[in-house]
């Protein structure tokens, strides 16, 4: 599984409304709502990286009252029990 988290600027008014859409959507595992530079944040948890742009790009984005996405896909998942956590791209 490949999981996305997806920054969502919306509109003030339909910020519950836009939440509720983008977590009915097929593929966004969770979505909440924050206080902060965005509005909400959907957890985003698909097979390959083709179905990410179809959430995002086919669903997310076209929700009403969604205005912005910022999509990062997550990598490597760390927790309190990690003693070497690290990443690199390429030697």
């Amino acid at each position: 599984m490949i999981n996305a988290i997806v920054l969502i600027d919306a509109e003030a008014d339909r910020i519950q409304e836009a939440a509720q859409a983008v977590a009915d959507l097929a593929g966004v595992d969770k979505v909440y709502s924050c206080a902060g530079d965005v509005d909400l944040i959907a957890v985003v948890r698909v097979r390959d990286h083709e179905q990410i742009a179809e959430v995002v790009t086919g669903g997310i984005n076209k929700v009403d009252g969604v205005s912005r996405t910022v999509t990062h896909i997550a990598f490597r998942s760390y927790s309190s029990s990690d003693v070497e956590a690290g990443f690199s791209i390429g030697e």
